[in-house]
């Protein structure tokens, strides 16, 4: 059972993420997954928990 994880800035809509969702799902059903054997896991991540170059993610 693949597990796919997505870790992102918080902010996206739901509906972007049933789209990303649904777009890995598809991806992988090419390489012959089927979609209720892939789960997928979206962390939203707040930029201010997000650490670029030395600096927070809120500050770039």
């Amino acid at each position: 059972m693949p597990v796919v994880i997505v870790e992102m800035w918080a902010g996206r809509t739901d509906e972007q993420k049933e789209t990303l969702i649904k777009a890995i799902n598809k991806a992988f059903g090419e390489i012959g997954v089927k979609p209720e054997s892939l789960t997928v896991i979206i962390h939203d991540t707040p930029k201010t928990n997000w650490g670029i170059r030395g600096e927070q993610a809120s500050k770039t």
